[in-house]
């Protein structure tokens, strides 16, 4: 008999979180659906656009923080929208000013509007002046090993690859390179992007993923409430069978029952 493991909780940059999926704010089709799906997923880690949302920048306009108290939350500020390294520099700035100090963030620099792939380039050059500014940086990031390992080295407080392209629900297109980031990696590793169902985050948490990060899966869903739910547990059933061990694959049948002591 194998040792029951006993699991850790998920740790990132020295904060300590129960709930294993993280989830945006955005694509809902109001401020009520969202309250109520962020709820329903029992996330403790809330990202936010800061170019797209009003966290009270904006006098008069409704304030994203009155759905999700920072009181009850974790927000992660994320640099959703920036394409080159200053871009994404500014805005966590101007994050950290908007929220009392908060350093804890989320970058991501996009190369270009129809893909929004990361652009490596300017995220390693966005990674290395932030952390010498004193942000923890949560890294979006392709799933190229040595990019998030480079990242990883640098200092970033976790790295995050994505699993398909920013809301096409494709799934894990690869998960070989995403094995590799897993076991190279010092850094908590998170799949962001791609994430389409249930499944697919059962998946990522059966590789080793820490956690997942998802947004477009639960707002663009048919019952964004009900999906929220979903992955709460395909989130949790993916770290149990993480921790449990899968049978090994094999080619032929293997009976259930042994045949010894077959009555003939």
């Amino acid at each position: 008999m194998h040792p029951v493991p006993s699991d850790k909780p998920f740790t990132v940059a020295g904060r300590t979180f129960q709930s294993r999926l993280l989830v945006g704010t955005g694509k809902y089709k109001d401020f009520d659906e969202t309250r109520a799906a962020i709820e329903a997923s029992g996330a403790e880690i809330v990202t936010v656009a800061v170019r797209r949302t009003n966290l009270g920048q904006n006098p008069g306009e409704p304030n994203l923080l009155d759905v999700i108290s920072p009181e009850r939350y974790t927000i992660l500020p994320n640099t959703a929208g920036c394409y080159d390294a200053a871009e994404a520099v500014r805005t966590c700035r101007l994050a950290r000013e908007l929220l009392d100090g908060h350093n804890l963030v989320k970058l991501e620099v996009l190369a270009d509007q129809k893909t929004l792939f990361p652009n490596v380039i300017e995220t390693l050059k966005a990674a290395e002046v932030l952390i010498k500014d004193g942000f923890d940086v949560m890294v979006y990031t392709s799933d190229d090993p040595i990019i998030a390992r480079e990242l990883a080295q640098m200092g970033c407080a976790a790295v995050m690859p994505l699993a398909g392209l920013i809301g096409t629900g494709l799934g894990i297109c690869n998960p070989y390179n995403l094995r590799i980031i897993l076991e190279e990696s010092t850094v908590p590793v998170l799949v962001d992007a791609g994430v389409g169902t249930a499944s697919d985050a059962t998946i990522a948490m059966e590789l080793g993923c820490e956690a997942v990060l998802m947004n477009s899966a639960i707002a663009h869903a048919q019952h964004p409430v009900m999906m929220a739910q979903a992955m709460k547990y395909a989130i949790e059933a993916g770290r149990l069978a993480y921790l449990a061990g899968r049978m090994p694959k094999k080619l032929y049948a293997s009976a259930s029952s042994p045949l010894d002591g077959m009555i003939r």
